[in-house]
Parts: C-alpha cells; structure tokens; sequence
C-alpha cells in the first residue's frame, strides 16, 4: 500500500521559574515574580495556538506542557503571582514613584515594535517619542495620562489577535487613549481568564484525540548534564569543564516522577511523550525515563547525526538527501526495557522558528506544505511502502512574537493547505508509534550526548561563566547532601529550591552565546534559588553568592545569537538587530581604525537572506569623509570553484583583501545603486542578476539572498568589506580578519 507522508508537529511551551524563592519569606499569600513573560506569552500564545487547531478537526498534533509552566500558569490563575509589570500596571498613576516611572519608561516597550506596538496607533506614538526624544525626555515632559495608556497598552498588546473580538477587549482596543486604572484592573482580569483557560482546552482536546500533550522534567534541566558534567565532553572532548564535577543521577528520577505527577493529576491520564530539555538525551539517563513509565521521547537530527555516524547532506532547495534515516522513529534498546525516540528535522523547524514571520502567510504556508510535498514524492519513490514520519519541532511561543498578528494568518493557511492535500496527514506522534511500531533500532549505550544545539552541550556547559554556575550548583547540592533529614516531605523549600537551580535556563544566559535586556535578572534569580538551599537548611549562605556570577555589561564583537529578519530601511531598528553578529571597528580595535568613518558591523542570516548593517561615525557622509564606494567580496575557504582578486586599483598585498574572492555585490552609497559579479575563469569578473536590497538612513543596511550567491545549505563563507572611491582601493573592515556566516 502507499502511505500518505505522515507529519507529526511538537510545539513545546515553557517558560523558567521566574518566582524568587525570597518572596515566601516577606508575603503570605503573594509570590514575587521577577518577570512577566508567563503571564504575557499565556494571554497571547499557548491558548490561540490550540483553538485555531481546534477549528482542523482532521489534523491532529503535539504539544509539550513543562511542568515548572503550568504550575506558574495556576500562580497568577489564583492571583497570587505579581510580577513588578503588573505591581506597576496596578497602581495609580499619581503614586508612582521617580523609580517607577522610569522602569516604566524602559521596559513597557519590550515587545516587538512591528507587530506587538506599530498596529496600535496610540502605543506606536508612545513608542516614537520615547525612541526620537529619549528616556530623558520622556521623563521629564510625560503627562500622567501618558503614563497610564502605556502601561495599558502593554498588557492589551500581549493579548492574542484571536480573542479581540471580545466585547470588552474590542472596546479597549476602540478606545485607544484615556485608560484609567479601572480599565487597567479590567485588563488584568480578562488576562486571568484566558490563561484560566490554557489547561483545561489542552486536556479537552486530548480527551477528543485531536492534541497529544506531552511533558518535560519538571524545571526543564539537562538531564545528562545532572548525570554527569563530564558527558559535555562527548561532543566537545576538549570542552574546559567546571572545578567540580557534578554527578547527582538520582536527581533525575525526582525530576521525572514529579513531572508525571503533576500531569497525571492536571489530565487525568498518563503521560505518554516526553521532551528531554533542550531535546538533551545520553545513554545514562535512559534507564529513568523508561522505569518512570515514558513510552517515546524526541532530539534533534544533529544527535541522530552523531549517533548513526552519519552527516545529513541537503540539496539545493533544502531538503534532506537521505531522508529514509531521519523520517522514522527508532527503538532505543536498554537493559531496562525499550523506548521509541524521533528526531525532528531541524531545518524545517527552523523555518517556522525563524524565517517565516518575514514571510507572507500564504506562501509561507506554501513554501512549508512545498517542502513536504517534495519529501513525499521521495518517499513514493525510495520507499512506496514504509510509512515515512516527517518531525517537526520547536519552541511553541516565542516565534509568533515576530509573525504579523501573533502568526494566526500563516496558521490558518497552513491547516488549510494540509486540509487540502490528500498526501500529507498530520498525526500525534503516538499515533503513529502504535500504528507503526519503529522497525529499526539504536542500542541504547550508542545514543550520542548531546541536545539540538549543534549535538553537543556548549550552550549549557564549557564556558567560564557557566561553569562557575556548575560550580556553585554542585556545592549547593552537597551542602543538601549532608543533611539526611531533610526529605522532600519535611523539607520541600530545600529541595524545590534546588530542582528550581538546577533548570537549564540560567545556564543558557551565562556566558558566551545568549544575551538578553535582563541577562542580570537570570543571574539574579539563579543565585535566589540557591539562597533558597541554604536557607531552608539554616546554613550560611556562601559571600560569593551575593556577588553575579558574572560582569553585565555591553558586550563587544560577538557571534550572531540567533536568526534575524531586519527591514531594509536605512534605520537600524535596534529590536531588528538585537540578536546579530557585532564586529566593533572604530576605536574598539586598536590604533588601525581608531579614526575610521564605520564604527560598527552587524550581521546576520535566516533561511532567506544574508544581512549585513554599516554604522557610520556621526556626521559622516559618503564622498566628503567617507569613500562612495562600499565593495562587498565572498571568500568560500577551501572551496575548489574559479576565483578572482578583488577587483580595485592600489589593493594592499596583505591580507585578507590579497585573496581571491567568488563573488562581488559593489554598492555606490551616493545613489544606492549596486552591482553584482561573479568570478570565471582567467581571474576575470563576469555580470549576473541580483536582487539585493540597500538602503542609506541613519546606517547602511542590506540584504543579499542566498539565491543570489547559489549556494547549498550548511555552507560556510567569509565576507569583506573594501571601501573605495573611482575604483581605487581605500580600506577594508573588519581589521585582519573576515566576517564568518554560516549559511542555514
């Protein structure tokens, strides 16, 4: 028989615990919450995202609920959580204090900018002022009307598109200005009951069999890790491990049997699925999650990768070359028993992740269903009669943030597409385990340590920052250990303290790699779980504790953090850029360009575009203090294709402007006009078509599609920048070095 390709969506929602253990011993009944964000993603994208399923009776799915989520949900559900968003958003405007308002004035913008405050036309002027004039201005010029819309505004803009046809929400939004703090307490109302809702939908739509809902370790740690630091070394085995090495397995039982606790208890079943965190797998944790009674878990294709000593190769479009090896689920093979794993396929999670908010909706849509289709044809052909099980996996929250009206257009028309499409079926992933039992088998002592971030542990583990927070960790964890008496029964602060330290999350900010607007909130709250140990065991708490485990500062030149979608405008949106590459130039770099008209480079990619933003030294301008001509030259390392030299008078035999490049986009900064050339033979240069965008405002910014460059994914190249004027050589950035890019 030929089988339909069967698609199996996980969206995983979570959110850290945010609530400061030092708040039980100051408020009776209130939990201190030190940000905002599960209280704002519940009112605008864990309940919209199963409700516009819900309207697909056909098309079935899976979602992942971490346990350390719904217990905060229930905080503010009971009204004893406040966050010091809300605290303000509840208080009369004419008592904020001077600090307050300017907390206020910082932080009520923190959404993104295109599609969270520029619809709402009062927030967007709000949003303008505070942008052209400053916070300075801001505070010194802003009526207390101003101040009350905007801490309206920020709570009515979280509240998801799909619940404004509400009487009361429509109105709010209608009204637009002149909120008073009865509308605010009303707004705050209509958040808790829509996150009143997020449970009860998720155990109603499993109870009907259209969602399979799935849970995590209970504060989402990285189970392996908790096993043993040392298993960072597996992927990495030079990886700079932390003093202490951490090896506490039987944590992992007590993170399992809790979180199947809660579950069992919230949806009256048994759960079936289990997201490791971070989708972090080892041999050694296996053995727990099947004696806990879990019948499937989920990674990533770069730990099947790893595992089956196999490099997943992608054609020119982007689909996988081999994919009879990732389209099917796997019988892991223990001494404790058997347990079925999938691996997601990482790219087409990514698009929905990362590039598809700069899409619009339809084809979006299409381009998805597109490369479904595509890996069905090539089941038909390969394997008419093996059932092929495409995964698709990712973080169920945070990407809608920058998909126009919280991504329901692109949702709607996706559904309507597989709707439509006879060949694709959409599944649970348990229904498809019982339907078709996995065939092939991984012994369980061959699974590779690792999690999706490259197959390795390096975002948790390795750097100095966060091997400090390891260290810490452990000594935490042996102060418990040396008190026998204090059981979970009699000492719970004790222990949820340390289940709460143990969450992979502070992990992610420390350090290299990840940075946020509240890097030192993280570290805050870490170090306030950890107090929370000592405390409940009455013994000191550890000076170097009550210092952050690391210096919060600006950083200087850092790799892109994540993928980005800037609109071309000449503007530099700094929420568009926030989480690109940074090469400082002027001044930053030594003597060579301490005069030098750039300042700064930022850079980054989706699975669209390359991107790249100039800023200027201030009053700079192309032709008087800066050259006309900016000269954009791609270096493939290693690659055997024809190349040239960079085409300018006067070029310096030095490198890396003495290389020899493949392509070349010129940009004249006086017109905004480009070129693009490719290198042929005989070190010649030869004209082709580009549809690279440039624009001149406050900066340069510029987008050059993959397309252009034709090159296959999971490519790497460098980048220069020459500047130039009547074609004679003038300088080049960034110094002594290229710019890498990684092509997704």
């Amino acid at each position: 028989m030929t089988h339909p390709l069967y698609v199996a969506f996980i969206w995983h929602q979570h959110q850290p615990l945010y609530k400061s253990p030092e708040s039980s011993a100051t408020l009776s009944t209130s939990q201190q919450y030190r940000l905002p964000w599960v209280r704002l993603h519940g009112t605008k994208d864990y309940l919209d995202l199963i409700l516009i399923l819900e309207r697909y009776p056909k098309l079935h799915q899976t979602v992942n609920l971490v346990p350390s989520l719904i217990l905060q949900l229930e905080d503010y559900i009971a009204g004893t959580a406040f966050d010091p968003y809300l605290e303000v958003s509840l208080s009369p405007v004419e008592q904020l204090t001077d600090q307050q308002r300017e907390f206020i004035i910082q932080h009520f913008f923190d959404a993104n900018h295109h599609h969270l405050i520029d619809p709402h036309p009062r927030y967007a002027e709000l949003y303008d002022r505070r942008q052209n004039k400053g916070q300075a201005w801001c505070f010194s010029n802003w009526e207390l009307q101003d101040y009350s819309d905007l801490l309206a505004w920020h709570n009515l803009a979280w509240i998801d598109p799909l619940f404004w046809d509400d009487p009361e929400i429509a109105a709010w939004l209608k009204q637009g200005k002149n909120f008073t703090l009865g509308d605010r307490q009303r707004i705050y109302s209509k958040q808790r009951e829509i996150l009143r809702r997020i449970v009860p939908q998720h155990r109603k739509m499993q109870e009907t069999g259209q969602l399979e809902v799935t849970t995590s370790p209970y504060t989402h740690p990285i189970l392996p890790l908790l096993a043993d630091t040392n298993s960072g070394r597996v992927a990495v085995p030079n990886m700079t491990l932390p003093e202490s090495r951490f090896q506490w397995a039987e944590d992992i039982p007590r993170h399992l049997r809790k979180a199947w606790d809660l579950y069992v208890d919230r949806f009256g079943q048994t759960p079936r699925g289990l997201w490791p965190s971070e989708q972090s797998v080892s041999p050694e944790i296996l053995p727990y999650i099947i004696n806990q009674g879990f019948k499937w878990i989920c990674s990533d294709e770069a730990v099947l990768g790893w595992t089956l000593q196999h490099f997943f190769h992608r054609d020119g479009a982007g689909n996988v070359k081999e994919p009879e090896l990732l389209y099917q689920p796997y019988r892991l093979q223990t001494s404790a028993g058997d347990l079925a794993i999938v691996f997601r396929d990482h790219r087409l999670s990514d698009l929905i992740g990362f590039t598809y908010g700069a899409m619009s909706a339809k084809q979006a849509a299409a381009d998805l269903v597109g490369h479904l289709q595509a890996i069905a044809r090539m089941q038909r052909e390969k394997q008419p009669e093996q059932p092929w099980l495409v995964t698709i996996a990712l973080d169920g929250e945070n990407c809608w943030e920058f998909y126009p009206e919280d991504g329901k257009p692109f949702l709607e028309a996706l559904y309507q597409n597989f709707t439509d499409e006879p060949h694709l079926e959409l599944v649970t992933v348990s229904e498809f385990i019982e339907k078709f039992p996995p065939k092939a088998t991984i012994p369980g002592e061959r699974l590779h340590s690792g999690s999706w971030v490259d197959g390795s542990f390096t975002t948790w583990i390795g750097d100095p920052a966060k091997n400090r927070a390891w260290d810490y960790l452990t000594q935490a964890r042996l102060t418990l250990a040396s008190h026998p008496e204090a059981t979970e029964e009699n000492n719970p602060e004790a222990w949820e303290a340390l289940y709460a330290a143990e969450g992979s999350d502070w992990f992610w900010w420390f350090g290299v790699g990840h940075s946020s607007n509240h890097d030192a909130i993280f570290d805050r709250l870490f170090r306030e779980h950890l107090y929370g140990i000592y405390k409940a065991l009455n013994e000191p708490i550890p000076s170097y504790l009550r210092q952050p485990v690391e210096i919060h500062e600006a950083l200087s030149d850092r790799r892109p953090q994540s993928f980005i979608h800037p609109v071309i405008d000449g503007k530099g949106d700094e929420q568009d850029w926030d989480k690109a590459g940074r090469v400082e130039i002027g001044g930053a770099r030594g003597t060579m360009h301490s005069s030098s008209p750039l300042q700064r480079l930022w850079y980054g990619v989706d699975h669209l575009n390359f991107y790249l933003r100039v800023d200027f030294r201030t009053g700079v301008k192309p032709g008087q203090d800066l050259p006309p001509e900016l000269n954009l030259l791609w270096f493939y390392p290693d690659k055997p294709m024809n190349n040239s030299p960079v085409p300018l008078a006067e070029v310096p035999d030095i490198a890396p402007v003495n290389y020899l490049f493949h392509h070349h986009l010129g940009i004249d900064l006086l017109t905004q006009s480009t070129y693009f050339r490719e290198a042929g033979e005989h070190y010649q240069w030869h004209p082709r078509f580009s549809r690279a965008q440039v624009a001149l405002n406050n900066c340069l910014e510029i987008a050059v599609p993959w397309a252009d460059l034709q090159i296959p994914p999971d490519y790497t190249l460098r980048l220069v920048l020459v500047l130039a004027d009547e074609g004679s050589y003038s300088a080049y950035f960034p110094e002594n070095a290229l710019i890498p890019i990684e092509v997704p």
